[in-house]
C-alpha cells in the first residue's frame, strides 16, 4: 500500500486551501505603504494564485523582490505572497521557506498563524522531510488546528520517520476496543506494520486482533489463524476447532475443505456437526460435483449413517451419560443435539458434562461448549465460558479467537 501516494492529494488540497485567500495586503502597522512597483506585481501574483497558476504568479513575486530598498512591511508583503504562489505551483521548499519567514514577522496570529503552520507541515511531508512534518503538525494542534486531515498526516510522518513508538502512542487511546473513538482501519494498520518492523510479534498480533475486531476482513483473520497454528505447542487434535473457526470467517469453503471438516467432526464423535457441514457443502455447489463427486457421497452416506444409528441409540447412551462417573459422555451428547437443532436440550448436557468433571480433556470441553453456544446464538454466555478457557497446546488461543469474532 502506497500511503504517501495517496496522501499527496490531500496534502496539496490543505496547502492550497489554506492559503488561495489569505495573500491580502493587510497587516499594515502605521504609517506603512506599499509602493506600485511593488504592490501590483503582488496583486497580479495574488490573482494568478486564485487561479492556481503558481509558477506565473512566482514571476510576478521575482518582479516586486527585484525592487530596491524594499521595506520591512514590503518584505513580509512579498514573502507571503511568494508563499502562496509556491504552494500553487507544488515547490515546498520555496513555500517552506517564505512561510517561516511570514511567521517569525510577528504580523500573522490567529486563524491565519495556524493555517500557514497547516501549510509548512504538509509541504515538509511533502519533501519527506518527516521528523519536520511531524514537529510542525504538532504545533498546528498546539495553536488549536483542528482539521482531522492534519492527525493522518501526523500519524504518516511518525510512520515513514520510522518513529514507531510515537505512532503507538498516537493510537493508544483510540486502539483500545472500549474507547468511544474508534481507530481508523488505516490507522491499525500502520500500527500493526510499526510493530512488525521492530520484530515485536505480541503488538503485531494485538493490532491484528483490533482489526478483525472493527474491520473484520477475511486476510486478517488468515494471518491471525496461521499465527496461532504456528505457535510452539499448538496441538494438532485442534483442527476442527481451527476449521470452525475457517469457516466462520470465510477462510474455508472449498471442496476438500468441507470434506476434511466433515471428517474431523466425525473422528471428534459429532456426526450431527458433520451432517450439517455436508449439507451445506451440497447447498453451496462445492460438493457433489466434478471427479470427486462420488468421493463426497460417500462419505455423505457414511455421515448420516453414522448420526442415523446414533440417534437410535441416543436414549440409551444418555441414561449410561448420566451414571457415569465423568462428563465425557454428556458433553458429546450434547454436542450432537446443538448440531441436530436441538440447543435447549444439547446446551444443559454439556454444561452438566463439564461440571461433573473427570474429563479427558476439560479445556478442549470448555472451548467446544463456548463454541455451541455461538452456534446456537447465546453469544454473551458463549464469551463468559470460552474466556474461562486455559491452556498451553492452543485451546486458550483459539478460544480467544472466538470471543473476538462474537464482538466484531
Amino acid at each position: 500500500m502506497d500511503r504517501m501516494s495517496r496522501l499527496r492529494p490531500l496534502a496539496a488540497a490543505i496547502l492550497f486551501a489554506a492559503f488561495s485567500g489569505l495573500a491580502g495586503m493587510a497587516h499594515a502597522q502605521k504609517g506603512e505603504t506599499v509602493r506600485p512597483e511593488v504592490g501590483k506585481p503582488l496583486q497580479a501574483a495574488q490573482a494568478l494564485v486564485k487561479q492556481r497558476k503558481g509558477r506565473e504568479a512566482l514571476a510576478e513575486v521575482a518582479k516586486a523582490e527585484a525592487v530596491g530598498s524594499r521595506t520591512p512591511y514590503e518584505n513580509f508583503l512579498i514573502a507571503q505572497m511568494r508563499g502562496s504562489a509556491a504552494t500553487a505551483a507544488g515547490d515546498s521548499d520555496t513555500a517552506i521557506r517564505s512561510f517561516e519567514q511570514v511567521l517569525g514577522s510577528g504580523r500573522v496570529s490567529g486563524r491565519e498563524a495556524t493555517a500557514m503552520v497547516q501549510a509548512v507541515a504538509v509541504a515538509y511531508y511533502q519533501k519527506k522531510d518527516y521528523a519536520s512534518a511531524a514537529k510542525w503538525t504538532q504545533r498546528y494542534f498546539r495553536e488549536g488546528g483542528g482539521d482531522p486531515a492534519m492527525r493522518t498526516v501526523l500519524l504518516q510522518s511518525y510512520y515513514l520517520g520510522n518513529d514507531c513508538g510515537s505512532v503507538q502512542k498516537m493510537l493508544a487511546s483510540v486502539a483500545d476496543a472500549d474507547t468511544s473513538r474508534r481507530a481508523s482501519e488505516e490507522e491499525l494498520q500502520i500500527l500493526a506494520n510499526c510493530f512488525l518492523r521492530q520484530r515485536d510479534n505480541t503488538g503485531y498480533v494485538n493490532a491484528i486482533e483490533k482489526l478483525v475486531v472493527h474491520y473484520p476482513k477475511k486476510e486478517y483473520w488468515t494471518d491471525l489463524l496461521a499465527r496461532v497454528q504456528k505457535k510452539s505447542g499448538f496441538s494438532d487434535r485442534l483442527g476442527v476447532n481451527v476449521y470452525r473457526l475457517r469457516f466462520a470467517t470465510n477462510n474455508a469453503g472449498s471442496a476438500s475443505d468441507y470434506m476434511e471438516m466433515a471428517q474431523l467432526a466425525m473422528q471428534a464423535g459429532v456426526p450431527a456437526e458433520a451432517k450439517l457441514i455436508m449439507d451445506k457443502g451440497y447447498q453451496g455447489g462445492a460438493l457433489g460435483k466434478g471427479d470427486q463427486a462420488e468421493r463426497h457421497e460417500r462419505l455423505r452416506k457414511l455421515v448420516e449413517k453414522t448420526l442415523e444409528e446414533s440417534q437410535k441409540t441416543r436414549a440409551q447412551d444418555e441414561q449410561g451419560a448420566q451414571a457415569a462417573k465423568d462428563g465425557n459422555a454428556l458433553v458429546s451428547i450434547g454436542l450432537n443435539y446443538v448440531y441436530e437443532g436441538n440447543a435447549a436440550k444439547g446446551l444443559p448436557l454439556i454444561d452438566a458434562g463439564i461440571k461433573k468433571g473427570g474429563l479427558k480433556r476439560p479445556e478442549d470441553a470448555k472451548l467446544r461448549y463456548g463454541e455451541a453456544l455461538l452456534h446456537a446464538g447465546r453469544k454473551d454466555r458463549a464469551v463468559q465460558v470460552l474466556r474461562g478457557v486455559r491452556g498451553t497446546d492452543g485451546t486458550a488461543d483459539l478460544a480467544r479467537l472466538w470471543v473476538l469474532h462474537a464482538r466484531a
